[in-house]
């Protein structure tokens, strides 16, 4: 089979040998039977670290789209998922979340061990958030335990957007099994679902310790979306603003540089220079004697 030709032969050694992963509380899964592992979600790869860990098979769901790829890309996709032992589930609209469930009653119902993520999506910065019921009445409807699982570190060797995983140690802590075989019965209640996923969510809290935020992972995700846009907006006003201010101030030095050289020139040379002042005759003196010139050289009368 796939599963085991990936598991022991070709990724299960090489991971093994290149992230030497440990593991604590591999007695607590069981040889036999359906069980739930609920496990905290930090990375892509955590759906890859904890099969290889397992003496069982475990099945997770994946989305429909890695299942329905087309070309080399999409053939390899698809090989790998099936091969890692996940099944499609389509989530699109509201049919999601009953999809998944009844996925995983299908595993739980023929005995084998099925993987969720309480979360429903991976955590956005590390914290534990909010678990979603469905786990709850899943355990409810197959009367089956549910095994907390903790990833350790896995969030530190492939965190969201990096492809290729950094070579690192990884961890994988598992919990004793719970028992909610009191609730039989009541997968309808929406206080006991409530209460049984709060009480797999501390046991994650404690075995991962992570701090717990009482809210889903989902929301916490379009809040920090929300934020993101909105202070990339103001970014870029707050850009503008201080181009716009930065030519004017360069506009206003141009036109002081330009009336500062205008001042040192002086006057322009071309200019018409202005007119002398006209000077006024004189009036006749009232002496005839003083127009007669020198008195030598007057002749007698």
């Amino acid at each position: 089979m796939l599963y085991w030709f990936l598991h022991r032969i070709v990724v299960g050694p090489l991971l093994k040998l290149l992230f030497r992963p440990w593991v604590e509380g591999i007695e607590h899964v069981p040889a036999e039977g359906g069980a739930i592992l609920a496990s905290n979600h930090l990375s892509f790869s955590d759906s890859i670290f904890l099969p290889i860990l397992l003496p069982r098979r475990i099945t997770f769901t994946a989305k429909m789209e890695y299942f329905t790829g087309s070309g080399i890309k999409g053939t390899l996709t698809r090989w790998f998922f099936t091969g890692v032992g996940q099944i499609p589930i389509d989530r699109s609209g509201g049919r999601a979340s009953e999809a998944a469930i009844q996925g995983g009653l299908r595993v739980l119902r023929r005995g084998d061990l099925f993987g969720i993520y309480p979360e429903g999506t991976r955590s956005p910065d590390g914290r534990l958030y909010k678990g979603k019921t469905g786990i709850a009445r899943m355990a409810l409807e197959a009367g089956c335990p549910v095994i907390p699982v903790a990833m350790i570190g896995t969030d530190k060797a492939q965190p969201t957007g990096q492809k290729v995983p950094t070579i690192m140690r990884i961890g994988v802590r598992i919990g004793a099994p719970l028992d909610f075989s009191r609730y039989e019965g009541m997968e309808n209640d929406r206080f006991v679902l409530r209460s049984i996923t709060d009480e797999i969510m501390y046991e994650l809290m404690l075995l991962s310790g992570q701090e717990y935020v009482d809210v889903y992972a989902s929301s916490m995700k379009k809040n920090v979306l929300k934020d993101t846009v909105q202070t990339t907006v103001q970014t870029v006003v707050d850009k503008a603003r201080e181009i716009q201010e930065a030519a004017t101030k360069a506009t206003n030095k141009a036109r002081e540089a330009r009336a500062g050289a205008t001042a040192d020139e002086g006057p322009d040379p071309s200019a018409e220079a202005p007119e002398a002042p006209v000077e006024l005759p004189t009036s006749p003196s009232a002496d005839p004697a003083a127009d007669a010139g020198p008195p030598a050289e007057r002749r007698a009368s």
